[in-house]
């Protein structure tokens, strides 16, 4: 059975960004295949009755300074010296997510998930903004109108739903999420765990 690396992921989430940026060394690593499964946040958020670690963290000033420090360590030592906070966050990633969808129906996703998680996380864009969407679309390379018409047609928004009522029904609860050797892994911190499991094989075969 080949090895692979599920993914689940929505381009609001800085830790997502952070991840995807160093995905690549490790799948070359363990030779395992990438499985990219676009989610809204907001809906495993919904489902699940969690919340932005901000939002539990605002009264315990030292939890959310320690949370910090966690990713600035994370980012020095993937040397991601790109990554800037979004001025506009959080971002409303409703539409981008549905794009996502849409760029993987023409198997296209590796680009437009480049795109997105540059103009977030690099760029500052505020990718609520349909206009905005499309200028970045179109500089990557896209058609940005033509797939942005697309993200109205009712079965990609279905599929958005589909992916991201799957997800928490598998246990999922915050992004980014991953599964491996048929277990789930959650967070940034986990990925010394997920490159095991794929080495392990499912069930420790």
């Amino acid at each position: 059975m080949a090895r692979s690396v599920e993914f689940i992921f929505d381009y609001g989430s800085p830790n997502a960004y952070l991840v995807h940026k160093v995905l690549p060394e490790l799948l070359a690593r363990t030779g395992a295949d990438l499985v990219a499964t676009p989610c809204l946040l907001g809906g495993i958020f919904k489902a699940s009755n969690n919340k932005s670690h901000i939002v539990p963290y605002a009264d315990i000033p030292a939890k959310l300074a320690y949370e910090r420090l966690e990713m600035q360590r994370f980012i020095v030592r993937h040397g991601l010296t790109q990554f800037r906070m979004n001025p506009h966050f959080p971002v409303n990633t409703l539409l981008i997510m549905r794009g996502a969808i849409v760029a993987q129906e023409m198997a296209r996703l590796p680009a437009y998930s480049a795109a997105m998680f540059a103009g977030m996380w690099e760029q500052g864009l505020n990718l609520a903004d349909a206009e905005v969407v499309r200028a970045a679309l179109d500089a990557a390379g896209f058609d940005g109108k033509a797939l942005l018409e697309r993200t109205g047609e009712p079965a990609i928004k279905a599929q958005l739903v589909a992916n991201t009522e799957n997800a928490v029904a598998r246990g999922v609860f915050g992004i980014p999420t991953f599964f491996a050797g048929g277990e789930m892994f959650f967070g940034k911190e986990r990925l010394a765990q997920v490159e095991e499991a794929v080495l392990r094989g499912p069930h420790g075969s």
